[in-house]
């Protein structure tokens, strides 16, 4: 059997120096955990036919089929602020390029398909548990209807991976509009490579914006993308964990699920990732850090925009359009959550209320919302007089509208999130074997807003002694 696979690499048309030409290092005895049926028909591919041998041999990176053009990215980033020239797919290669039956160009990438030479010393491996997690995120982000990179199988490979200890070695393959990122642009800007940037630019615009005309409008295209992903993190108690610029994508979806978490309690200043010691990428500080990113964005792209200082000028104006969409979405998503059909703009300070409530009572942010929806909200909170007439408000709000409330909170808050002890304890037990939990908690969160009765108890709060207050990267 021969694997059909209609590839279109027009990234590896580019210069070779947008990247590295690089096969994956092959894995011992690869076998399959996961298959995304879905993602895989919606591709054009054969479940079936990726299940087979030869199927899992093209997953795991040990095989090469017909037509793809497996490369290493280059690019380079602001890591925690701090500028880093050189980074890279250091353990990721892109595979190349799918045109699915509906027109779609959608890139197939392995992670931790072995080193690069952007791997800095790395062994260009992932273990079992970073690729389970952005299975199951990934996937659940995309259920709930947020942009977002997907993954489309997850595999074992026979090997074992030292990271303080050893552990065993798993590949993630995953999907994504492109890979292509803020840091891939800031890459060539510092090599003064304008042709590069040039030639990125409109490659970006006709893959991603072709509505664009030039580099001062793909600015403006990025910052809406980006305004409007951001407050649906927001609206789902998100925290990506490591916004740095080379983990923004140009493209407007959520990509690189290391240490992310959904928040159990609220809390603006909520912060899980173990490498996040100073509170940067707190969930209430990530509205500013994507603005800030986005002027990295768009002083990369400086000369292509003209004379200097009125380059900078447009620039600022350009992305300057992220915080009026970013509010309005903001408010349109935050009111839906409280069962608003038109939010006003006086509302904001309704919704804030009700936050403010939450975070001084350590309130589940999921459970709260998810409670509007079914008069449950209140049992919540510790004490529910502040509640009660927040409540007392909210409703003399609510019927200010003729929309039912209740079906538009039901459709806009889920009941299910992979909660964090959740993908925990699902990785506990893969490692002993173990695969049920991890895939209980995929099927589950492929339908948020419609639970099951078996899945009652994956809406529960963690007790005490499950709550995980730190999660981390997979490198």
């Amino acid at each position: 059997m021969t694997l059909n696979i209609a590839f279109d690499n027009s990234y590896a048309r580019l210069p070779e120096r947008l990247y590295v030409r690089q096969r994956a290092t092959p894995v011992r005895a690869p076998q399959l955990i996961a298959l995304n049926d879905d993602l895989a028909r919606r591709l054009g591919l054969e479940p079936g036919e990726l299940r087979s041998p030869e199927g899992i041999a093209f997953l795991s990176g040990n095989a090469v089929p017909e037509g793809a053009e497996p490369l290493a990215q280059a690019y380079a980033g602001h890591q925690f602020g701090g500028w880093v020239p050189q980074l890279g797919d250091g353990r990721a290669l892109l595979v190349g390029e799918v045109v699915a039956p509906d027109g779609a160009r959608l890139d197939i990438q392995l992670k931790g398909s072995g080193p690069t030479p952007f791997s800095r010393r790395g062994d260009g491996r992932a273990w079992l548990g970073p690729v389970l997690r952005e299975y199951v995120v990934s996937e659940a982000m995309a259920a709930l209807g947020v942009p977002t990179t997907r993954a489309l199988a997850a595999l074992s490979t026979g090997e074992t991976v030292w990271r303080e200890t050893g552990l065993p070695g798993a590949i993630l393959v995953r999907v994504a509009s492109s890979h292509i990122r803020v840091g891939t642009f800031q890459y060539f800007a510092a090599r003064g490579d304008t042709e590069a940037l040039r030639l990125l630019t409109d490659h970006v615009i006709c893959r991603h914006y072709p509505d664009a005309d030039g580099p001062l409008q793909l600015i403006v295209a990025v910052a809406e993308a980006q305004a409007r992903l951001i407050a649906r993190w927001m609206a789902l108690g998100f925290i990506h964990g490591v916004m740095n610029t080379d983990n923004m994508a140009v493209s407007g979806e959520t990509i690189d699920y290391g240490p992310c978490a959904f928040m159990d309690v609220y809390h603006p200043e909520r912060v899980f990732s173990s490498i996040d010691q100073f509170g940067r990428y707190a969930y209430g500080n990530q509205p500013q850090i994507a603005l800030w990113n986005l002027a990295q964005f768009a002083s990369a792209l400086l000369p292509l925009l003209g004379p200097e200082d009125q380059a900078i000028k447009d620039a600022t104006e350009a992305i300057n359009r992220f915080t009026p969409v970013y509010q309005s979405e903001w408010l349109r998503l935050f009111g839906a959550k409280i069962g608003l059909e038109n939010p006003e703009p006086d509302d904001a300070a309704l919704i804030g209320d009700l936050l403010s409530i939450m975070a001084a009572q350590e309130a589940d942010f999921t459970r709260v919302f998810h409670g509007l929806g079914h008069d449950t909200a209140a049992g919540e909170f510790r004490d529910p007089a502040p509640f009660h007439e927040w409540r007392r408000r909210w409703r003399a709000r609510l019927a200010r509208q003729g929309a039912d409330p209740m079906a538009i909170m039901r459709a806009s808050n889920p009941a299910i999130i992979p909660r964090n002890h959740r993908i925990e304890q699902a990785i506990k037990a893969a490692l002993e074997g173990d695969f049920a939990p991890f895939h209980r908690l995929c099927e589950a969160t492929r339908r948020p807003y419609a639970p099951h009765e078996e899945d009652h108890d994956l809406m529960a709060a963690p007790q005490p002694d499950e709550i995980v207050r730190r999660t981390f990267c997979g490198t």
